[in-house]
């Protein structure tokens, strides 16, 4: 009865094909972005708990934004295409330092690019990351599985040289690291305080999450999947696996790319090149895996129990009153998550987005026997 579709009739394929043609997703959906978009900054601006202070909205709901952002870039290539990536702070660097130097003007030779608008910039470096990623995606043709993870890697260790090394890039600062500029989009919208940061991010990660959702149901996105099931028998019957693997490196890389420019603007503020280094490459496919490989619902997930974890492993024993270290802390995340992921392979390859489709579909039956 809570979760049953009866009587919701469909008079077109429009609506029968919707992105949430159950009713009950609809409003779930809506409840979500009305506690996100109006419930979060009425409970800041009163300063009503839980968000008294600041620590609520700058180390919690911002960086889960961002990396849910950039879970949801890995899981198209990887969860949705099957092709394993392991340079997704690599193409999240791109598009830090290519918005940064966008934001900045770019004087390269006779090339002379004046600085453009923040929101412009980060739009085009996730451009230049997408362009990076097609040109490491062609060795996706030939090789599959750890040698193409191999391939995504060495994009890793290249461009943390690259951005370490090559100073044009930090504008030749001595110390390495560049500040963001200021946050004005569109001449009236400027982000100083992290209520205004996160709903930047809030912004553009559901613009861009109902994108991916969208994209992912249509024609594109049936061939990402045809090449993950099978690729051999996804070319016989007519899809290009050119045009289909190069084509979820470049959507994958751009949102990364635009991940990464937020993750350096908004919760940054100021970088250097180790803020993309191989850990959160590392951290970014645990939560698809975690979250569920194939689904835009469990990168959310898979990117809130990577945040919350730590945290509650801080707070609850000194609540209880068990005194514990900050490096019995770090490694309790490392044991939890490493038998986390274990036993969901073992268990429910699909991760936490699997678990809640079970759950509908109990309620859907519910109070019968499933």
């Amino acid at each position: 009865m809570l979760y049953r579709e009866v009587g919701q009739f469909k008079t077109s394929y429009a609506q029968d094909m919707g992105i949430f043609p159950i009713r009950q997703d609809r409003i779930a959906l809506y409840v979500v972005l009305a506690i996100a978009f109006i419930g979060v900054p009425i409970l800041d601006v009163y300063q009503i708990w839980p968000f008294k202070g600041e620590y609520l909205l700058r180390a919690i709901l911002i960086p889960f934004l961002i990396l849910s952002l950039a879970a949801i870039g890995l899981n198209i290539l990887t969860g949705y295409c099957g092709q394993l990536s392991l340079g997704s702070g690599a193409f999240m660097a791109i598009g830090a330092y290519a918005a940064y130097k966008f934001s900045n003007g770019v004087v390269l030779g006779p090339l002379s690019i004046p600085p453009l608008p923040v929101f412009v910039a980060m739009i085009l470096g996730g451009f230049m990351a997408a362009i990076v990623g097609i040109l490491f995606g062609i060795p996706s043709l030939r090789i599959k599985g750890l040698y193409l993870a191999v391939a995504t890697l060495a994009a890793q260790f290249f461009f943390d040289w690259v951005f370490i090394r090559i100073k044009w890039f930090t504008n030749y600062t001595p110390s390495g690291s560049v500040t963001a500029p200021e946050l004005r989009f569109f001449g009236f919208f400027y982000a100083i305080t992290p209520l205004d940061k996160y709903l930047l991010c809030l912004a553009f990660v559901t613009v861009i999450a109902l994108l991916a959702k969208n994209l992912v149901r249509g024609n594109i996105g049936r061939q990402w999947m045809a090449t993950r099931d099978m690729d051999i028998a996804a070319e016989l019957m007519g899809i290009r696996p050119l045009y289909a693997k190069l084509s979820a490196f470049a959507v994958s890389s751009f949102i990364m790319g635009i991940a990464g420019s937020l993750w350096a603007f908004v919760y940054l503020g100021a970088w250097e090149p180790l803020a993309f280094n191989i850990d959160r490459s590392f951290q970014i496919l645990f939560m698809v895996i975690i979250g569920g490989l194939g689904s835009i619902l469990g990168s959310f997930l898979g990117a809130a129990f990577i945040l919350v974890l730590p945290i509650l492993l801080d707070q609850v024993p000194h609540t209880l009153g068990i005194p514990i270290s900050v490096e019995t802390v770090s490694l309790l995340v490392f044991i939890i998550t490493g038998a986390l992921i274990c036993w969901l392979l073992i268990v429910e390859p699909h991760g936490f987005a699997r678990l809640w489709l079970t759950a509908k579909e109990k309620l859907r039956l519910w109070p019968y026997p499933y």
